[in-house]
């Protein structure tokens, strides 16, 4: 485990040139600098290394880890990230995360800066494999236990997880997570997707999602940036220089797309998984807790939420929607998210959550114990004759 902590990034140079010689034969290395230039903007020290894992997957895998306060005897939060972005993209949490308790942030198999073997086509054996390396991970690392915190793909991996680690999950934390519902028969029309886009994505089907980056070469930075500036937008208050978090982003998805193919293997249509979590939820313990975070505006339908909470009858579920957030709940209102984070962990640990105020204005927040839940199921039993409501 060589730690990398000592690497000093250099200034960034925004030429052309500069851009094809790091696309042609420099993008490890760009990617290891633009992720320390992000982390210099940290408060607090950080450790980074790679955890050898062995052959999960490839013949010698590696996980790309980060850890603050690691010497805390609290129970550690572990960050799974979403798909297409990697550690870097915690910038706006890991302080607040770090203040009271260990905190891990990895670049999942196949993603950031870690190892990019070629996984199985099949998707139920990619999404194995990719579990497999997080438990792999854990058991390197030596840790009993954790709170599992996923994002979109992170949490659609940090759910199976649970399934088949429950004992090592302590509380489970989706944020916003893909691969949950049913993929629409009518999607089409249901989303007003117009016919030419339905055609065009049709004839995509065979191309890794982000190939459009890569197939720019020296000007996939420019592509991030203009297509998705929104993103960029929601780091300025931290990260001071706006080319890094495009670079960042861009360099992370210019190598080898091993973990976009084992994405690719997973899905159906962007938005969905070929083998959805809502059905799959029933074989999670009971006695493993979950939180779910959703953005108001995000396009993850949060009804799956609904029907999670609903058919856990006796356990723990909790659901928060976080008003003005899109899918990256996490960048959009980091104080909030961070803020209902901490106060997740801090039950955990049996301790009361956090008496500081924030503004609450635009938050919505949803909590329905295991009493009310068996409320509702027996007053949804006894009324089976009446007209079924849908609840949101």
């Amino acid at each position: 485990m060589a730690s990398e902590c000592d690497v000093v990034a250099p200034k960034s140079n925004n030429s052309w040139v500069w851009g094809i010689f790091n696309w042609t034969t420099k993008s490890p290395i760009m990617l290891r600098n633009a992720e320390k230039r992000i982390f210099s903007y940290l408060k607090n020290a950080y450790r980074g290394w790679f955890v050898d894992i062995g052959p999960v997957v490839g013949e010698a895998d590696k996980i790309w880890t980060i850890s603050l306060n690691s010497d805390s005897p609290k129970t550690p939060l572990v960050l799974l990230h979403g798909f297409g972005a990697g550690v870097g993209l915690w910038i706006l949490n890991l302080d607040s995360f770090a203040e009271n308790r260990p905190v891990y942030a990895i670049d999942i198999l196949g993603f950031g800066r870690s190892s990019r073997p070629k996984f199985a086509c099949d998707a139920m054996k990619a999404e194995g494999q990719l579990v497999a390396s997080i438990e792999e991970w854990r058991r390197e690392m030596k840790l009993n236990e954790m709170i599992l915190l996923g994002h979109s793909m992170g949490g659609f991996l940090a759910a199976s997880y649970a399934i088949s680690h429950p004992d090592r999950v302590k509380h489970l934390i989706l944020a916003d997570p893909w691969g949950f519902p049913d993929k629409p028969a009518d999607y089409g029309s249901k989303y007003n997707i117009p016919v030419w886009v339905r055609v065009l994505a049709f004839a995509m089907q065979p191309l890794n999602p982000l190939w459009a980056v890569r197939a720019a070469g020296p000007f996939g930075q420019w592509v991030v940036s203009k297509a998705r500036p929104d993103i960029i937008r929601k780091y300025t208050t931290v990260v001071k220089e706006e080319e890094l978090i495009p670079q960042y982003i861009h360099q992370c998805n210019a190598q080898t797309p091993a973990g976009e193919s084992a994405f690719h293997s997973m899905m159906s249509g962007f938005g969905w998984a070929k083998h959805p979590m809502i059905h799959r939820m029933k074989d999670l313990d009971k006695d493993v807790p979950i939180t779910m975070m959703y953005g108001s505006r995000s396009w993850v339908d949060r009804a799956s939420g609904d029907s999670i909470k609903l058919s856990r009858i006796h356990s723990y579920v909790n659901i928060q929607v976080i008003n003005g957030a899109g899918h990256h709940i996490y960048a959009d209102r980091p104080e909030v998210f961070n803020r209902y984070v901490n106060d997740v962990c801090a039950l955990s640990d049996g301790q009361k959550a956090s008496g500081e105020s924030i503004d609450n204005s635009t938050c919505e927040v949803t909590t329905t114990t295991t009493e009310e839940i068996a409320t509702i199921a027996t007053d949804a039993a006894a009324e089976k004759d009446a007209p079924v409501i849908e609840t949101k």
